[in-house]
């Protein structure tokens, strides 16, 4: 968008009602946790964006769009310098879309009318909620693409979770973070599944593709991005990375650079 667009600047307290709006927010922005008796719909046109809730946290680039159900407490934090769009969604609407935080692919269409809705004012009485209508909709038909690190709740299983969060790169085995933990590598690997809905390495994986959105987000090389996120090589990281956000780190870092400033 261009540079004549405001900074966003929100409110310091938490905020009572969905905010809509948007701008640009520096790299690192937080927002402390709060909720909204509203649903809301966050995207990030350029930048990289986290959401966070006591299910776990939801990445979200530039090409998807986090969904955050009423009454859910969550909170954000912007990577890169963000262009960032916060869309209120009436509780009456919110029926149409899942009832659980999520992140959905953002389709040209989508991507217009949600550029559409905190770009301009109303054009004519009732422009506003058709646009709105026309985003849940196409919501409603979106793929989920939720990039989602569920929270453990199991102490032993948090206490390897923390580990990999203070260093995602580090290359322990589960039996050697059990043996930190102080469980065993079978009751690790049966935690990971029952608890976080995954295995081990599809955790460990997700952990190490936020870390790398946020450094290619900030300018850093695909091999150094490789290397500093656990990869032992560039290859296996592509091939990994590729597969998670649907397109090559080379790619995601063209689309960045052209997108504007």
């Amino acid at each position: 968008m261009p540079e004549t667009r405001q900074p966003f600047t929100p409110p310091s307290k938490l905020w009572p009602t969905v905010p809509s709006g948007g701008g640009w927010l520096p790299h690192g922005y937080h927002l402390d946790p709060h909720s909204h008796t509203q649903g809301q719909l966050v995207y990030a046109a350029a930048g990289v964006l986290a959401t966070t809730t006591d299910r776990g946290t939801w990445v979200a680039p530039a090409h998807r769009v986090t969904w955050t159900p009423p009454g859910f407490v969550h909170s954000h934090r912007f990577y890169g310098r963000t262009d960032a769009r916060l869309v209120a969604v009436p509780a009456d609407l919110c029926d149409g879309l899942v009832a659980h935080p999520s992140v959905f692919a953002v389709n040209p269409l989508l991507r217009e009318v949600l550029l559409a809705l905190t770009d301009r004012g109303e054009i004519r009485p009732g422009a506003y909620a058709r646009l709105l209508a026309v985003a849940v909709d196409e919501l409603a038909e979106a793929p989920e693409q939720s990039l989602h690190l569920p929270e453990p709740r199991d102490d032993r299983l948090r206490a390897v979770t923390d580990l990999l969060q203070a260093d995602p790169g580090m290359a322990a085995t589960l039996a050697e973070l059990g043996r930190a933990a102080g469980a065993s590598e079978r009751t690790l690997s049966r935690l990971f599944h029952t608890e976080l809905g995954m295995s081990f390495h599809r955790w460990r994986t997700t952990l190490r593709i936020h870390h790398a959105l946020a450094h290619l987000t900030s300018g850093r090389s695909v091999t150094d991005t490789a290397m500093e996120c656990g990869w032992s090589n560039p290859s296996s990281f592509i091939e990994a990375f590729t597969e998670v956000v649907g397109q090559t780190p080379g790619r995601y870092r063209a689309d960045l650079k052209a997108q504007p400033r």
